[in-house]
């Protein structure tokens, strides 16, 4: 049996999540390969630091907005139709980008991208608990988010010298750059309709016994954790858990985006560097944190515990911003601290995202984990304007570092009272 058991997730495991980390690649490099064109692109648009951070976190707002909608989508309409359409939308919004001539076009568009973008996360992240019990959770979502830290590292490469086409054609180098990067979403957003398949119901590549196992595992798994806490669609959003972990989710989108939209310009103040140099040197501390993200997922699996898993990669990752902050003067140490950061960050996402889904069912997780996702990522919208604001008033990054290492560590804080919740609970019961 456990054999067959082995046999089946592999299986699933091969045919959905490499598809998934690809498109979940392409999206994270369209989002934050603005903090590649802004080497070339703030100069041709005449954007200051403050401006920028406000492109740069406009696009959180959209995402804000249409969360929850977009989720409530993907329920009514499956994932097959839902994540490709917003993969092919989003794709032409990203070569869009390439046409804008002033701030007002720039504000616009990026609000449209993070409207369209909004529902791909979450959408996701509910879809798995279509196919995989809690217990594999924590490993199946570290491997679809290694695309974070994968996207970071082709994409600071890719993206820098990308920069280099500058002038061919008539065009820039951060044009070019978007035009390219925006193709391949489209292109695997059209592949979706005819690749994913909603649910193991309708999964031809599976065989019957193989589909009754599954959802024979899945059913009794949502019997059990509604037979503890029966959570509406709609009280979900009222439920005192689902809004710690949501303010959570902030502090960590802080540090994540902070560091993403901003790491190529904190290089660059280094010296003057090429923008190739600066996208090689950008992709290190998200090699580093692959590893680490693969690594904190498969040991929190081993050994059943999400707490401290996530609380010590939280402390790691806000410490060492600060560290960074503290110690900041030579770009070794800068982008060695920043990497041990983001093993921290990449490295508690995963387990983050076992939770909601360890207390929320079909609907309810719908719902709620666009909820925690919108709001969370809300950090994306105050961690660029806010570190642009500094670095326009101190004329330097320090006190954005020192920013960001605050935020994750409040969140440390939060999440002793969020399991504290968890434990009052299971003592009432």
């Amino acid at each position: 049996m456990e054999e067959f058991k082995a046999s089946v997730f592999r299986k699933v495991t091969l045919r959905l999540i490499p598809f998934l980390v690809l498109a979940y690649l392409l999206n994270y490099v369209d989002r934050v390969n603005l903090g590649f064109a802004a080497l070339e692109m703030n100069r041709d648009l005449g954007l200051t630091a403050t401006t920028f951070g406000y492109g740069a976190g406009i696009l959180f707002i959209g995402y804000f907005l249409f969360g929850v909608p977009s989720n409530m989508g993907l329920q009514k309409y499956g994932a097959r139709i839902w994540l490709g359409l917003l993969l092919s939308v989003w794709g032409c919004i990203v070569v869009g980008m390439a046409f804008i001539t002033n701030v007002t076009e720039f504000l616009v568009v990026r609000f449209l991208l993070g409207a369209v973008e909004a529902g791909f996360f979450p959408g996701v992240i509910f879809y798995l608990t279509k196919w995989f019990p809690a217990a594999y959770r924590a490993s199946i979502t570290s491997r679809f988010m290694f695309a974070q830290p994968l996207a970071l590292m082709i994409g600071s490469a890719v993206s820098g010298w990308l920069l280099t086409f500058d002038g061919m054609l008539n065009i820039a180098g951060w044009q070019w750059m978007f035009i390219l990067e925006g193709i391949p979403t489209i292109i695997v957003g059209i592949i979706a309709f005819y690749y994913l398949t909603d649910n193991p119901f309708k999964a031809k590549w599976l065989t019957q016994e193989e589909k009754d196992f599954l959802n024979g595992e899945l059913e009794r798994e949502a019997q059990q954790i509604e037979s503890k806490e029966k959570v509406s669609m709609w009280k979900a959003l009222l439920n005192v858990k689902v809004w710690i972990l949501a303010i959570i989710y902030v502090s960590q989108v802080i540090g994540v985006y902070g560091v993403n939209m901003w790491l190529p310009q904190i290089i660059k103040s280094y010296g003057d560097l090429s923008t190739t140099s600066i996208g090689f040197i950008s992709a290190v501390p998200f090699v580093v944190a692959a590893i680490g993200m693969l690594a904190i997922g498969w040991s929190s699996d081993k050994h059943l515990e999400r707490k401290w898993h996530m609380i010590g990669a939280m402390v790691l990752a806000g410490g060492c911003l600060v560290l960074c902050g503290i110690l900041q003067g030579n770009l070794f140490i800068t982008i060695a601290l920043i990497s041990i950061s983001a093993i921290g960050f990449y490295g508690c996402m995963p387990v983050f995202w076992t939770i909601p889904t360890g207390f929320l069912v079909g609907g309810a997780a719908a719902t709620g984990i666009a909820f925690i996702n919108a709001v969370g990522n809300l950090g994306g919208f105050v961690a660029p304007i806010t570190i642009g604001w500094l670095k326009d008033y101190t004329g330097s990054f320090t006190s954005g570092l020192y920013f960001m290492g605050a935020a994750v560590l409040l969140g440390c804080l939060l999440s002793l009272v969020l399991f504290a919740v968890f434990q009052k609970k299971e003592e009432v019961k």
